[in-house]
């Protein structure tokens, strides 16, 4: 069985906010998903998330053929081995901790893995990318942090600024994640990442999980499957490959309300298009080559093409994260 784990590749799409159904749980796993990392909560306070946490309890309940939650790496070597998904949950912001230290560890014990210190705007715990003053990682982010640490939730920086996000590298005993991203170099939008984060990023061992959200894409929709690959090439330049993986921000099925509801939350009656723009305010359309998470396969002859070896191109679609998850 050890010899087994070990000659093992996985597929690990580390972030994916669905409007879950059957089918996308079918989608994934006719990708051989053997992990997803899954948003369930953006602006929700403790309760709420308590409320998802019981839809997700039916999920499992009338999906078991397909799906289960994972807590560690071995549900990942399980979910190999059953021939399913296992579901990691994270939030994209604070809000479930609201002001209480003590909530971090009843959030771990629901199932939470991965936690944003900010979603765009300023939280109790740090800075936004959407802030124009960035006054870093907070007192009560330390000890967030710590305690993160402590009960292994992930620090997640992919929507803050970038002091913040230099900060949390700094403060944290474990290494971080930006789950959802790509380098500014390659297409400068407001949420993607400068090449100074990220070569410290892969210094202290943490994970880039390469975004295929079309507003963090080169030309959008109209990104090519050989730009994205080349940007993935050069990215390693910068950062180790065994430090990049895959977290494909797909929104499959989710109505425009939804991402209003994403960007607005309940602190503005002002809307706020985030990096979509009046005309076009709700969710872009996917590439072709990357319609759902089917696109994995397409990834793979990309990243073949630009020249990454098999081993390099196993880790980016999955052993990467398989090994950062060993570590939580």
């Amino acid at each position: 069985m050890v010899q087994y784990f070990k000659n093992m590749n996985y597929k690990i799409d580390n972030l994916q906010y669905c409007n879950w159904s059957r089918d996308i749980f079918k989608i994934n796993r006719e990708a051989e998903l053997d992990a997803v990392h899954v948003t369930i909560v953006y602006h929700e306070d403790y309760d709420e998330f308590k409320v998802q946490i019981k839809k997700w309890e039916n999920y499992f309940k009338d999906n078991s053929d397909l799906i289960f939650l994972g807590k560690s790496f071995k549900d990942i070597e399980k979910a190999k081995l059953e021939n399913k998904t296992a579901i990691f949950f994270g939030f994209q912001n604070c809000s479930p901790i609201e002001d209480n230290i003590n909530l971090v560890e009843k959030v771990h014990k629901h199932g939470c893995r991965f936690m944003q210190l900010t979603y765009n705007n300023q939280s109790l715990l740090a800075t936004g990318c959407y802030e124009k003053i960035d006054s870093g990682v907070t007192n009560f982010g330390r000890e967030a942090i710590k305690e993160m640490n402590k009960v292994g939730v992930v620090i997640d920086m992919s929507h803050s600024a970038e002091k913040s996000t230099f900060d949390a590298i700094e403060i944290s005993e474990k290494p971080i994640a930006i789950t959802h991203a790509n380098p500014i170099f390659w297409h400068a939008a407001i949420r993607n990442k400068s090449n100074d984060l990220l070569k410290t990023l892969g210094e202290s061992g943490g994970m880039l999980g390469l975004s295929l959200y079309p507003h963090h894409l080169k030309n959008n929709t109209n990104c090519t499957l050989e730009s994205f690959c080349e940007m993935t090439a050069r990215t390693a330049d910068i950062m180790n490959v065994k430090n990049i993986g895959i977290g494909s921000d797909l929104c499959l099925q989710q109505p425009d309300e939804v991402v209003e509801w994403m960007r607005n939350g309940t602190w503005s009656k002002n809307k706020n298009y985030g990096e979509g723009s009046k005309k076009k305010p709700g969710f872009p359309k996917q590439p072709d080559w990357f319609k759902d998470a089917r696109g994995f396969k397409n990834l793979e002859k990309g990243l073949r093409k630009v020249g990454f070896s098999e081993d390099e191109t196993n880790g980016i679609l999955g052993n990467n994260w398989f090994n950062f998850y060993k570590n939580i």
